[in-house]
């Protein structure tokens, strides 16, 4: 009985995470998280992004520095992302990445404030240079093929009128597409 009741739940809803005990054990460091962005930039590995070369040195400056010895040009992990001039520790921000991507509401600045032990402005701004850059990211993912919107009265419980018009409820609009491009 348990499988076909579990069945019918929401497969989004259980889908696969990452616990914060896993988070941490990953990207607990800095170097961990610079080496994650190293990864994630240099697939193939580091590459000057002004000649092309492949051939460097590194040097540790606080943060990891990679020299092209073609052209001399200087650059680092976080150049060019939303971490570029950023005086908080990586650890910071992959924290904020975390707690934004696993929750099922958003998170409030003041949440991050208490979560990441920074101040409310600097949550404020983590936050909505993250959102920022997620809308970037997904700007050229459209609804496609058959699109599906249907309505719903959200509100919380009141004597009186119940259902569709009552006076505690607000509309809402739900939107779904069968495909995402």
């Amino acid at each position: 009985m348990l499988g076909s009741q579990r069945e019918l739940l929401n497969k989004i809803q259980f889908q696969a995470g990452m616990s914060l005990h896993e988070f941490l054990r990953q990207y607990g460091t800095e170097e961990q998280c610079e080496a994650a962005l190293s990864v994630s930039r240099w697939p193939q590995g580091w590459n000057c992004s002004r000649c092309d070369g492949k051939r460097y040195c590194c040097t540790h400056n606080g943060r990891r520095l990679w020299e092209c010895l073609d052209c001399g040009y200087q650059s680092s992990s976080i150049v060019g992302t939303v971490f570029e001039n950023t005086k908080l520790p990586l650890t910071i921000w992959f924290l904020a990445i975390y707690l934004m991507a696993q929750s099922k509401n958003a998170v409030s600045a003041l949440e991050l404030k208490r979560q990441l032990g920074v101040s409310y402005k600097t949550a404020r701004l983590v936050k909505h240079k993250l959102l920022q850059t997620m809308l970037l990211r997904e700007e050229q993912r459209r609804l496609d093929g058959r699109v599906e919107i249907d309505d719903a009265y959200l509100g919380g419980e009141k004597r009186g009128k119940r259902g569709r018009g009552a006076a505690s409820k607000a509309p809402s609009a739900i939107c779904g597409s069968d495909t995402n491009k």
